[in-house]
C-alpha cells in the first residue's frame, strides 16, 4: 500500500514514475478532498514526467497526528515528502488550500521549487467571520450540514445536471472526511495571509481559475497573479472550484504548456 510515515505522520500517496528530464510534479489537494481529485489529470500526464499526489494531513487516508493548527503543518508534511522521494526541485500544483500550502513551502524552501501552478486559490481566502461560521456549523452539525452548499461552489450547474453520479461521489468524499482534519484546515486557512509573501515569489507561476468558481472567484485568483512578479493568469471555461475534476483536459493543456515553457530556450505563452 502506498503509505509512508514522516515526522510521525503517515501519508497516503500515489507516485507515477517517468523517464526523461522533466521535473517532478507534486499535486496538493483542496479542503475536504483527497488525492483522487487528480486521477484524471495524472492519467493524462502519465509517462511525461514524474507525478506525485498525496492526501494532506487529516484528509483521505493520511493521519491527522497531533492535528492541523496552521498551513505550516501541511507544509511540513509536503517538505518531508519531497525529501523522502529525493526530489531536488519540483513543480507544485496546488488547488485551493493546496495552493496556499504551495505558497508557504516556497517561502520556506524556495530552492526546491522549480515553478508553481496555483489553481483556484489566493493569497488570502475568506474572512475570519466566514470561517468561524463554517467551523461552528460543522462542529455542531457535521460536514453534512454544509455539503450541498459546497457542491454549488465546487461545480457548475451543468455538472450538477449532466454528471449526477460524479456529483454524488464527490459529495461522499467531502462528507466522509475526518472532522478534526477538516476543522483544523479551516482554522489554518482562516489564519493564513500570504499577501506579502506572494510579492516575493521569484519562480515561474501559473495562476488558474474556473470561470464559475464560487469559492475563489476569478477576480480573486487574478489578484493573486497580480501580486506575483511575472505570473501568468488563465481561466478554465465551464468549471467551478475544482477544474481537475470538471475540466481535466483543459487543465492539463495549461499545465503541459506551462511546464514546457520552463525548458531552457523555450518560448513562453501569455
Amino acid at each position: 500500500m502506498p503509505f509512508v510515515t514522516l515526522g510521525g505522520i503517515t501519508l497516503h500517496h500515489r507516485y507515477v514514475e517517468a523517464n526523461g528530464a522533466m521535473p517532478p510534479v507534486v499535486f496538493i489537494n483542496s479542503l475536504g478532498t483527497d488525492y483522487r481529485i487528480w486521477d484524471e489529470v495524472v492519467a493524462l500526464l502519465g509517462g511525461e514526467m514524474p507525478l506525485l499526489a498525496y492526501d494532506k494531513r487529516g484528509h483521505g487516508l493520511s493521519d491527522n497526528g497531533s492535528g492541523v493548527r496552521s498551513i505550516d503543518d501541511h507544509a511540513n508534511d509536503l517538505s518531508a515528502l519531497i525529501d523522502h522521494f529525493g526530489f531536488d526541485r519540483v513543480v507544485l500544483v496546488g488547488l485551493s488550500v493546496g495552493g496556499m500550502v504551495a505558497q508557504r513551502l516556497y517561502a520556506r524552501r524556495p530552492e526546491v521549487v522549480e515553478a508553481l501552478v496555483l489553481s483556484d486559490t489566493a493569497h488570502k481566502i475568506g474572512t475570519a467571520e466566514s470561517w468561524n461560521g463554517r467551523i461552528a456549523t460543522v462542529e455542531r452539525d457535521g460536514i453534512e450540514a454544509i455539503a450541498d452548499g459546497v457542491m454549488k461552489v465546487w461545480f457548475t450547474p451543468d455538472f450538477h445536471t449532466a454528471r449526477a453520479a460524479d456529483l454524488a461521489g464527490c459529495r461522499n468524499m467531502l462528507t466522509r472526511q475526518a472532522l478534526p482534519g477538516y476543522i483544523g484546515t479551516c482554522i489554518a486557512v482562516r489564519d493564513a495571509d500570504f499577501t506579502e509573501a506572494a510579492r516575493r515569489i521569484a519562480v515561474p507561476t501559473l495562476c488558474i481559475a474556473g470561470d464559475q468558481d464560487g469559492s475563489t472567484p476569478p477576480d480573486l485568483v487574478r489578484s493573486l497573479a497580480a501580486l506575483i512578479p511575472g505570473a501568468r493568469f488563465e481561466i478554465v471555461r465551464d468549471a467551478g472550484h475544482i477544474p481537475c475534476i470538471e475540466q481535466p483536459e483543459a487543465l492539463v493543456a495549461l499545465i503541459r504548456d506551462f511546464i514546457a515553457s520552463l525548458a531552457p530556450g523555450a518560448e513562453t505563452h501569455g
